[in-house]
């Protein structure tokens, strides 16, 4: 095991989008499997650019974990019921962009740090309440500590939401080996939602959320796109054969484009 401290973990006071947004959690990994100091790369897929270094590929997904948002919060209070003024933290565009969309009663405070910092911003008081992935707290057991599973009607989550990527080497031997692991429903759910990404600029740190979920040979897509301040928000489905997960991820990025959302990345200068 290699531990890398990347920009993302080191500057813990700095919004996500002004540390440089999509890539802060993976450069140094990546670069550390570019010179062979390490085997393979583990991410958070919601992490990953959609566009990766020539010379890297992302050999295996395994099976999809909880894509949820979940709310830990003082007294276990859900978000229907949070007074006026609450206090709930996140550090994400997209989350505050729904939460202010759906309560704009609630304040929405910026937040960094790791699932334990978080959560002890609500147990010591300083917030009524955190919005951070259920995934995440499934892998470390602390079920027990979620208020809420905020449904995807009211929180759509970040694209590759509980989506565990091995990066290697293209043509690496290992990667082979590492079939075992491998799960194609996720990967072609995965595939369509970072083809939402790369089409709407997959270098940006954008308040969009989209979700992928097959049943039977069909992929449903359901994204969204709107403003920081919560004020406009276009939301949209598709679905189609799930061969062309691709194709449906761009066509449903078109859409959004096509109805407001090129005016709205204009504005963010990620077009």
């Amino acid at each position: 095991m290699v531990v890398i401290k990347t920009q993302g973990d080191r500057f813990l006071n700095t919004p996500i989008a002004d540390v440089g947004g999509k890539g802060v959690f993976v450069k140094e990994i990546e670069e550390a499997l570019l010179e062979s100091r390490i085997d393979l790369a583990v991410h958070s897929m919601k992490d990953v650019p959609a566009e990766l270094p020539p010379g890297l590929i992302i050999s295996v997904t395994p099976t999809r974990e909880d894509p949820r948002d979940v709310l830990v919060s003082q007294k276990n209070v859900t978000i229907e019921y949070m007074e006026k003024g609450a206090r709930i933290g996140t550090g994400s565009l997209r989350r505050t962009m729904q939460l202010k969309t759906k309560n704009r009663q609630i304040d929405v405070v910026p937040l960094r740090g790791n699932l334990d910092t978080r959560i002890k911003k609500v147990t010591e008081g300083t917030l009524d309440g955190v919005i951070v992935a259920a995934a995440g707290m499934n892998r470390m057991g602390w079920n027990h500590r979620i208020s809420q599973f905020l449904s995807t009607d009211v929180m759509l989550p970040a694209a590759c939401q509980g989506i565990l990527g091995i990066e290697t080497r293209v043509e690496d031997p290992l990667s082979r080996e590492l079939r075992a692991l491998h799960d194609h429903t996720t990967w072609l759910e995965m595939t369509g939602e970072r083809a939402f990404l790369k089409r709407l600029g997959g270098g940006c740190h954008l308040p969009v959320a989209i979700l992928g979920k097959i049943e039977g040979e069909i992929l449903h897509l359901d994204a969204l796109l709107g403003t920081t301040d919560g004020q406009v928000l276009i939301r949209r489905k598709i679905s189609g054969p799930m061969t062309e997960a691709e194709k449906l991820g761009d066509a449903i990025a078109e859409t959004l484009l096509q109805d407001g959302g090129s005016d709205i990345l204009d504005s963010l200068k990620c077009l």
